[in-house]
């Protein structure tokens, strides 16, 4: 039987006192979505995620990190694989915590690592409709950044649909945002950069009536976490991710 320890990566660790830059700084060139906090013995005492780090959009700043840290998902070295994606899925984060029992960090196992390894063990029973999230939060192309910004950091979606003439032609992430260097200037002065300079193209999409098996597969082949659901008319009904294909569905 596989445990956390099978899939423990090195996550990178800040300490309260780190500033806000150096965690983005991280989050924008490496494939994390989460760092852990630890204090001066290495204990876990946290995490924070992209959404936290687009929150301060000055280049340089002196606001550190620990009003951001939240209550990480955690486990042990030794922790079942499936035990390990409820404690994620409790959690709503993209990942977990390996700890040991003085609660010393010892690594982290990825929910993109992880999904593959548990979506082989079974069929996903269901279809699409009955997992998917309705009434996403949506853009259109030509919407300046600045009014959709706050919107997006607050509505708890990793990515999100960009809707024109009611048809989904791309999407746009927090880490589009977050690479995105100009899109901080662009907030903060309300400039007029748009979403369609920031939106990842093309779009992989899935129906209502698929299984979400097929829905799951489709993730794990092009390495993505959400996929939108279009109704007819080429109309966006609503969106699935990891999370909503895994809720409920793990032993």
């Amino acid at each position: 039987m596989k445990v956390a320890s099978d899939l423990m990566v090195e996550i990178p660790t800040l300490h309260y006192d780190d500033y806000v830059t150096k965690a983005r700084s991280i989050l924008r060139d490496d494939v994390f979505r989460e760092l852990y906090i630890v204090d001066e013995k290495n204990r876990l005492r946290g995490y924070l995620d992209i959404s936290d780090v687009l929150r301060v959009m000055d280049t340089k700043s002196n606001v550190t990190i620990k009003g951001f840290v939240r209550e990480a998902a955690r486990v042990s070295r030794d922790t079942p694989l499936a035990e390990v994606g409820v404690a994620i899925m409790n959690a709503r984060t993209n990942s977990a915590a390996v700890v040991n029992e003085d609660g010393v960090y010892q690594g982290g196992v990825l929910f993109s690592e992880l999904f593959p390894v548990l979506i082989s063990r079974r069929t996903i029973p269901g279809r699409v409709e009955d997992a998917m999230s309705r009434e996403p939060v949506t853009c259109t192309p030509d919407e300046p950044i600045h009014r959709i910004y706050s919107l997006i950091i607050a509505s708890g979606f990793t990515a999100f649909p960009v809707v024109q003439k009611k048809e989904t032609i791309g999407i746009v992430s927090r880490r589009d945002l977050l690479r995105a260097g100009n899109v901080r200037i662009s907030v903060k002065n309300q400039a007029d950069t748009t979403v369609e300079r920031v939106m990842t193209t093309p779009v992989i999409s899935v129906t209502p009536d698929d299984t979400i098996a097929a829905a799951s597969r489709l993730m794990v082949e092009h390495d993505v976490s959400m996929l939108p659901v279009i109704g007819e008319k080429k109309r966006l009904v609503g969106v699935i991710d990891r999370h909503d294909v895994l809720s409920g569905r793990l032993p």
